[in-house]
């Protein structure tokens, strides 16, 4: 991608010219005159991208581009890593200096003399481009067109599918027809979302044709909607499909010079007093609707408009009263493989036994997606029945989607979708098939890897972070991205792509030389790629002849540790910005990690580390340092010289002592607290120095502090009101006995959205009243002298709340009157003399599910539960012998209180 590398180059010079002790002039003046030549080209690159898969001249500028950029980012990285080995302190830096300076000269002119020819070298491009009349070309994209013709013509053939060919559909088809035949009076909107090839447009089909459908309205319209629509040609398709009903109305549908108005003058009032259903299917765009909704009237006859589209934002447009969103779904395993079978084996009615696992293995690549499905079912209908062929094309898959002609219409419209990004969310899409397929990750991992690799710019009023938060948004939103878990801030957690997306990204990705997911014997021959991804299980890495151009190294699956020769592969990847070695079976880092200047992402998390080397001090470029779930016990002091690290992510897991609940704190040199642009500071064990020093971290977005002392008070609560955008906050004090001192504190955070306090409070802070954003709430050992719960009632998104040992040990009584109207979860724990919990009717209305854990003396269920109607879970943990007898079997005491739970699970004491 040639706008990718262009931004990556341009970072490259950015970071040259703001190198403290860089004052060389040519070289500065040199890598200036070519940032600002790429400058000048950027906006003609953007459209040239977009269209050179049209124009045959188009493609070759394109790729003269990225090969440039490229190259002038090798002879800056290399200037810069040739810069960063000279510097050393002291009198032994001193003398290496001189001993070296001859050397160094050279090399500094020696990059003067290559950047001159780069220089000349996208002048020349840029030259040709206005030479040979590039831009006369950048018009209308012939292939785009080609595809959006071949998508129609498909959809038109959502008319006429075989029963055979439906399959898993007939819920949402029946709740699709009621929608549009009874309901609302008004004109109203149903939306149908899903990713593409999931069925939308069988499923609008199928309720479009039903004969309920066809007695309830006068007219009928459906209309295909292409990315780059004129709407003077959308509305007279409409009327065309109107036509039937009046001659003069089709002479006017034709009519080429009628303008705007006059078409949707005419529309209205051919409309009048008619009952109307228009599917406009695959809608990109939300204008579309303000600008064809006036030429709808809504007359209160109980019009119906159907809009198919790929985009969620599209589908909960404010269309007005009375709209339905549906989502169209992928298929169950089963109902993917009767789909299957249904057309591969169409005459012999079943799979052949000694062709099921491969079958099944086939549909398994599917993921659900009836389009693929049925692409792949055509496909292997006409293969012969034989194991080693159809297991040819399991292995191959990747090709066949991009080559076979049989899945024209998988590739087709797969592609739309990716052409529809914009330029930077195609790096971003691209970027994820270097995770294994199948393979959910974690949406934070990828936005740091994102803003490491340089993709995620950063805006004047907008961090990258939230940058990349909107990027991940958008691919979510148009369907590009499944989402298997969301954290309680209804943000996604864990995310993939489909696996016929991965495998779209994935040959778009090496045509491009963007990602190169290798296996070992790929790394025996030149590597063209930027980023590697090593996807292996048992087998051994063995770097290649010449890796010194590798940008980005992520390995995953490997399980043998002579496999990651980390020695060898470091001396190798000396311009490394990206190191991903999540769960990869490491004990230790070589000292010569310290030669990485470049490295911005080191994700060690799961490893067997135990500690890190001193030399992680000249990592002065790094912003991401994850050793989560790893060994590591203390940071090196060295820590404090990553100047510009914006995450440090540190978890070492936990441990309960008498419901005390810790959270292994890690300890930190106190020269921490210099690290200014830190977000993310987590599970760090604080000593006083570091309460006092930590109120310059005024950018922490996340703070997580163990072992404080009653006499931080002070410091911590005047280091808290200057963190404008924290959002989440742990304080755990250094033992069950020893108070939390956060009363000190005028007001909390505006933004804090999650708040954790494990220690003795002395009383409910007054600032509990002003957390207006809190979703999640713990409180843990807080042994509170007086009842806090009609406080908390009254925090208006309170979503979570745990309470563990929150009052003092004589709390015989807990009541809910009243508030907590978004509260979903309650966990309550630890109140060895709690005899009663009472629920007010109208109290936690929003409630899911609800946890009791070690009650000894709780004999009954909440008095009122029965009043909370969307309880999906009852945990009674360590419950005591009268609780369990309450509610077991249908003529227990409290049996008609929890009968509607559908989950309901309970253990006895341990």
């Amino acid at each position: 991608m040639a706008e990718a590398a262009v931004e990556i180059l341009k970072l490259s010079i950015d970071l040259l010219l703001q190198s403290r002790g860089f004052n060389h002039v040519g070289v500065r003046h040199q890598v200036s005159k070519i940032k600002l030549e790429l400058d000048s080209m950027r906006s003609f690159l953007k459209d040239a991208e977009r269209y050179k898969d049209s124009n045959e001249g188009l493609r070759c500028w394109v790729t003269q581009v990225r090969d440039a950029a490229l190259k002038a980012e090798d002879v800056v990285d290399e200037f810069l890593y040739n810069l960063y080995s000279m510097e050393r302190g002291g009198l032994v830096g001193f003398l290496r200096r001189a001993v070296s300076l001859p050397r160094e000269m050279w090399r500094r002119h020696q990059t003067v003399a290559l950047l001159k020819e780069i220089k000349y070298e996208i002048k020349e491009i840029a030259d040709r481009s206005k030479r040979y009349d590039l831009s006369c070309h950048i018009e209308e994209d012939h292939t785009l067109h080609h595809s959006l013709n071949y998508a129609q013509n498909f959809r038109e053939t959502a008319f006429f599918v075989e029963p055979a060919e439906v399959v898993g559909i007939d819920e949402e088809s029946g709740q699709l027809e009621e929608w549009l035949v009874a309901g609302e009076k008004q004109r109203s909107v149903i939306s149908i979302v899903g990713m593409a090839g999931s069925g939308k447009t069988t499923l609008a089909a199928r309720a479009y044709n039903s004969q309920a459908v066809k007695r309830s309205f006068n007219c009928f319209a459906w209309v295909f909607i292409s990315q780059n629509y004129m709407i003077e040609d959308l509305l007279r398709k409409i009327m065309n499909e109107f036509s039937s009903a009046r001659s003069d109305f089709t002479h006017m549908a034709s009519t080429s010079t009628t303008n705007y108005k006059q078409l949707v003058e005419t529309l209205v009032h051919f409309l009048q007093d008619k009952r109307y259903i228009i599917v406009l299917d695959d809608v990109w765009s939300s204008i579309l609707w303000k600008q064809v909704s006036v030429a709808l009237p809504d007359h209160h006859n109980g019009s119906r408009v159907i809009i198919t589209t790929r985009k969620e934002d599209i589908a909960l447009y404010p269309y007005g009263p009375g709209s339905h969103v549906l989502q169209s779904k992928l298929l169950s395993k089963d109902e993917a493989w009767m789909l299957f079978c249904n057309k591969a084996f169409c005459n012999e009615g079943s799979c052949p036994p000694e062709l099921e696992d491969v079958a099944r293995a086939l549909v398994m690549k599917c993921d659900g997606l009836p389009l693929a499905i049925l692409a792949l079912g055509g496909l292997m209908a006409s293969k012969n029945r034989s194991e080693l062929k159809w297991k040819e094309v399991h292995d191959s898959l990747s090709w066949h989607i991009s080559n076979n002609p049989m899945l024209d219409e998988v590739r087709t419209i797969l592609l739309l979708s990716f052409k529809d990004l914009p330029y930077f969310l195609k790096n971003c899409f691209l970027y994820l098939c270097c995770f294994p397929i199948e393979h959910w990750v974690g949406a934070g991992r990828v936005i740091r890897m994102w803003m490491a690799e340089g993709f995620l710019e950063e805006r004047k009023d907008i961090s990258q972070e939230d940058v990349g938060k909107i990027y991940l948004r958008e691919l979510i939103s148009r369907n590009l991205l499944q989402v298997e878990k969301h954290d309680s801030f209804l943000r996604p957690k864990l995310c993939k792509l489909h696996d016929l997306m991965w495998e779209l990204a994935h040959c778009m990705s090496d045509r491009e030389h963007f990602v190169s997911v290798c296996e070992p014997r790929d790394l025996e021959d030149e590597v063209r790629a930027r980023r590697l991804s090593f996807h292996a299980v048992e087998s051994t890495l063995r770097p290649g002849h010449d890796m010194r151009y590798v940008r980005s190294f992520s390995a995953f699956n490997v399980k043998d540790q002579n496999a990651l020769p980390l020695d060898s592969l470091l001396l190798n990847f000396r311009l490394l910005r990206v190191l991903e070695l999540m769960d990869a079976p490491i004990d230790n880092l070589p000292r010569t990690l310290g030669k990485l200047f470049n490295l911005r992402y080191l994700g060690l998390k799961g490893t067997k580390i135990s500690e890190l080397p001193t030399t992680i001090g000249r990592l002065r470029n790094l912003l991401t340092l994850d050793i989560r779930r790893t060994l590591v016990k203390v940071l090196p002091r060295e820590i404090g010289k990553l100047r510009n690290l914006r995450h440090l992510l540190i978890y070492a897991g936990s441990y309960e002592e008498g419901f005390f609940y810790y959270i292994r704190g890690l300890k930190g040199p106190n020269s921490i607290v210099k690290l200014k642009h830190l977000q993310v500071l987590n599970c760090l064990e604080a000593n006083s120095d570091i309460v006092r020093g930590i109120r310059e971290l005024t950018q922490l977005r996340r703070l997580q502090l163990t072992n404080l002392n009653e006499q931080d008070g002070r410091d911590l609560c005047a280091a808290i009101e200057k963190m404008k955008g924290l959002h989440h906050l742990l304080l755990m004090s250094k033992n069950k006995h020893e108070f939390l001192q956060v009363d000190r504190l005028s007001s909390a955070p505006l933004n804090l959205r999650k708040l954790t306090l494990a220690g003795r409070l002395k009383d409910l802070p007054g600032w509990f009243c002003l957390l207006r954003n809190v979703i999640h709430l713990h409180l843990h050992w807080s042994q509170l002298p007086t009842d806090s719960i009609p406080c908390i009632s009254k925090l208006p998104v309170l979503e979570r709340l745990t309470l563990i040992n929150a009052y003092s040990h004589d709390k015989r009584q807990m009541c809910f009157n009243g508030g907590f109207s978004r509260l979903k979860e309650l966990y309550l724990g630890n109140f060895p003399e709690l005899v009663e919990i009472m629920i007010y009717e109208g109290t936690m209305s929003s409630l899911v599910r609800m946890t009791l854990h070690d009650c000894a003396k709780l004999r009954r269920v909440p008095r009122g539960i029965e009043h909370l109607r969307n309880v999906q879970s009852l945990n009674l943990k360590n419950a005591s012998e009268e609780l369990i007898g309450s509610i077991h079997g249908e003529n227990s005491s409290d049996y008609p209180r929890v009968q509607r739970i559908p989950s309901v699970n309970y253990d006895p004491p341990s």
